[in-house]
């Protein structure tokens, strides 16, 4: 089977796409390589799937590209591209997520209207659509109401892939990810600046004064989603994500000095507009629907980005 991955060279992205090619499908992957952090790490994240026969890649942007021509043939699409980052969509820089998030997003779903062979058309979207939420834990029918440009970004695509669903059969499904981790997760994001510090010393700031909670979910547990949200009958569909244990960041930062042997040097800072209080998926729907059943603990995954972490160079 052909499949396109967007998004290809990033954390969920490059995960996919070398699951995809061990299943035995032909994979396409696209990126183009948005400066937010840099191209170093997602080459090295695409090395892998670049050594496999069955690996074409097409460095190429959603909101300018020509796009049909990448889809024929193509049975499965995985839209996992984006532009990432809650604290960094205010001000001007929000023209960066309307492109790439919305508009890149329907330009891809208006190609999709013409792909003939397509089965499914699989969405990345976010907890960040929920913002802070005090129906916990939030189920895919609770409100939706964004407390940051991000978030707003994510739900409006996530509002196109239904309706070219709707109005034009497009086989789309949405999956809402809570707060994923894992060996290539982004060095903005928490863990791996945790991680990182512990291993080498250094200091991290904290937003907060960390017993604010998310529902954290490992790499390969929203990869083995992905993968059954194109092979069941999903299409139309809207699906909750998450690890299934709602944990507090100080108690993070607890497991990784347990895991490194090492405390974190923390500096607390104030929270930042945009950030939520709490996070935590109810899943029923997704284990009912999906099969979805997660398998990673907590301790495991960070125990698995801590040996990914101390075993490559730490580059921004």
């Amino acid at each position: 089977m052909k499949v396109l991955v967007t998004g290809a060279a990033g954390f969920v992205g490059s995960h996919l796409c070398d699951a995809l090619l061990a299943a035995g499908h032909e994979v396409a992957g696209l990126d183009c390589f948005l400066p937010y952090y840099g191209r170093e790490l997602k080459e090295r994240n695409l090395a892998a799937a670049r050594d496999h026969d069955a690996f074409e890649f097409h460095e190429a942007d959603l909101v300018t590209a020509e796009l049909a021509p990448l889809l024929e043939g193509v049975e499965w699409v995985f839209h996992q591209a984006a532009q990432a980052g809650v604290r960094s969509s205010w001000g001007e820089d929000f023209r960066i997520y309307s492109d790439n998030n919305v508009y890149g997003t329907q330009r891809l779903l208006e190609a999709c209207k013409g792909a003939a062979d397509l089965a499914r058309f699989v969405y990345a979207s976010s907890s960040s659509v929920y913002g802070d939420s005090e129906d916990l834990p939030v189920t895919e029918s609770s409100a939706k109401r964004p407390v940051s440009p991000y978030g707003v970004t994510k739900l409006a695509a996530e509002h196109l892939a239904w309706l070219y669903w709707k109005n034009h059969g497009v086989p789309t499904v949405s999956l809402r990810y809570f707060t994923v981790y894992g060996p290539r997760q982004r060095p903005d994001m928490a863990f791996h600046r945790f991680i990182a510090a512990a291993l080498d010393g250094g200091k991290v700031s904290l937003y907060g004064d960390g017993s604010q909670s998310r529902d954290f979910t490992y790499v390969s547990d929203i990869v083995a989603a992905n993968i059954a949200a194109a092979s069941t009958d999903s299409a139309g569909g809207t699906f909750n994500l998450g690890g299934g244990t709602r944990t507090t960041v100080n108690e993070v930062l607890d497991t990784v000095a347990r895991i490194v042997g090492r405390a974190v040097a923390v500096e607390r800072r104030e929270v930042q507009k945009g950030d939520v209080r709490h996070t935590a998926a109810d899943t029923s729907t997704a284990r009912a629907v999906l099969g979805f059943d997660p398998a990673v603990g907590l301790e495991e995954g960070l125990s698995r980005q801590t040996d990914f972490l101390r075993n490559v160079a730490r580059v921004s």
